[in-house]
């Protein structure tokens, strides 16, 4: 996508946070990293675009809390999920959550950014979210 894209990194993990933002601003994307859901809740506008790299297990609100309280608030943004857990559960999540794409940590880049893009131009062309993943079906 050559259009320059805000993504907002919400992990609580520093490390995972600082590597997806220097990936992010590689290719030119504004990123922006909260180390909890509060933190993002507490900034984020109501006519926010971009996208959400979540992570589902945090401390305070988990990434499927923080989904249920963007829909509250009537913020619709495409999610991206990437956890360590890579198991039924955690894919059922996304699945609930609507997820547009599913990752384990460590996450390749390169299908990442091929999934923000593809995230980005469905909810523009559609307003809808549809799954596409890294591997299987969540």
């Amino acid at each position: 996508m050559s259009k320059i894209c805000r993504v907002f990194v919400v992990d609580d993990d520093p490390s995972a946070r600082r590597g997806f933002a220097r990936l992010l601003r590689a290719v030119g994307h504004d990123s922006r990293e909260f180390a909890s859901a509060d933190e993002f809740l507490d900034v984020l506008e109501p006519d926010a675009s971009g996208c959400v790299l979540l992570d589902l297990r945090m401390p305070g609100l988990s990434g499927e809390e923080l989904v249920a309280e963007l829909e509250a608030r009537g913020v619709d943004l495409p999610i991206i999920v990437v956890t360590a857990d890579d198991d039924p559960a955690a894919r059922r999540k996304a699945r609930t959550m609507k997820a547009t794409a599913f990752f384990r940590k460590p996450v390749d880049g390169t299908a990442l950014l091929d999934s923000i893009t593809w995230a980005l131009r469905s909810a523009n062309s559609s307003g809808n979210h549809v799954a596409h993943e890294s591997g299987d079906k969540p």
